[in-house]
């Protein structure tokens, strides 16, 4: 299979560096990206063409990562459409609602694979959560996503930016369906910033998640409660700790007993995660078979963040 990327900025250059090690299953042409001299600068890093135009590119290849500002997804998309290439899309699938619904129904009708780019999804701490709460009973979630403001996220929202991937993650929890939201959030040079979202299931449980591009420290975690324990995940150092209560005790030393508590560390594979997404989207191509992140749910992510930003934008307003 042969497979390009368009945009060559942080995000993209990751993906020609992954691309460029799968050899086994697809060929990297090239890239594209409307900065020519950033693409060919990428291009002769790695050994691959540089194209002119999108177009050219498109000619060239059966499959695309598309790594460009969200305000371009939909066009980019479309012109994917048109040549018939399969897409990998970095989240958000599109800046809008409208946007997704086309671009989905259009890929439908090409009978084209289009994924969204929910990388934590693929974060191996992630997989052994997974596996950990299965048999348990959730209670509450409570997750933090916080980061130091940098140039390239200047002016961008925090809930579409960050937030986004904890609201995926959340739904791949599958804690039931939504039956109420609350959110708040503060502004910084125009875009929301820091942005709190709180959220009660028909099932019982309770979520929090907070986003943050404000914060002088880099923080990926979430803690889960069950009824059995409290299981707490770093997905920086993808460490995942299990607490749980025990139902032996020490023999008596003394006149009392102490009652003592278990603490599991479990053993996280060291996967990266976007070699992970990259052979998904790949093998769902060949295959047909749907991938771990469909567009389907790309866009029941978008519309939640949709309705998380909404809502801070009336609070705010409302003060």
């Amino acid at each position: 299979m042969k497979v390009g990327v368009i945009g060559t900025g942080v995000m993209g250059k990751h993906h020609v560096r992954v691309y460029s090690s799968l050899n086994d299953h697809c060929q990297l042409v090239g890239v594209y990206d409307a900065d020519q001299k950033r693409a060919q600068e990428v291009a002769q890093e790695y050994d691959i063409l540089s194209f002119p135009t999108l177009d050219e590119l498109l000619a060239q290849v059966d499959a695309v990562s598309i790594a460009v500002p969200i305000s371009a997804h939909f066009e980019v998309g479309m012109a994917c459409i048109r040549h018939g290439v399969h897409m990998l899309m970095e989240k958000p699938i599109t800046a809008t609602i409208a946007e997704a619904d086309e671009l989905i129904d259009r890929a439908k009708e090409a009978k084209l694979h289009l994924q969204v780019g929910h990388i934590e999804l693929f974060n191996p701490a992630i997989a052994v959560l997974r596996s950990i709460l299965e048999d348990e009973e959730i209670v509450a979630i409570d997750m933090h996503r916080m980061s130091p403001m940098e140039p390239r996220i200047q002016g961008i929202d925090v809930v579409l930016d960050a937030m986004l991937h904890d609201i995926y993650i959340l739904q791949h929890l599958q804690p039931g369906s939504l039956d109420r939201m609350h959110a708040v959030g503060k502004y910084y040079q125009g875009a929301i910033k820091h942005a709190v979202a709180l959220f009660q299931f028909d099932s019982g449980v309770i979520a929090q998640i907070t986003a943050s591009h404000l914060t002088e420290e880099k923080v990926r975690t979430l803690r889960v409660v069950t009824r059995q324990a409290f299981v707490q995940v770093d997905l920086l150092d993808r460490k995942v700790v299990i607490s749980r209560s025990t139902n032996f005790y020490l023999e008596k030393q003394s006149d009392g007993y102490s009652q003592q508590n278990i603490l599991e560390k479990v053993v996280v594979p060291g996967i990266e995660p976007l070699r992970a997404e990259l052979l998904d989207f790949l093998q769902s191509i060949t295959t047909k078979k749907p991938a771990l992140v469909t567009a389907e749910s790309g866009l029941q992510a978008l519309r939640l963040a949709t309705e998380i930003t909404q809502q801070i934008k009336r609070n705010v307003s409302a003060n």
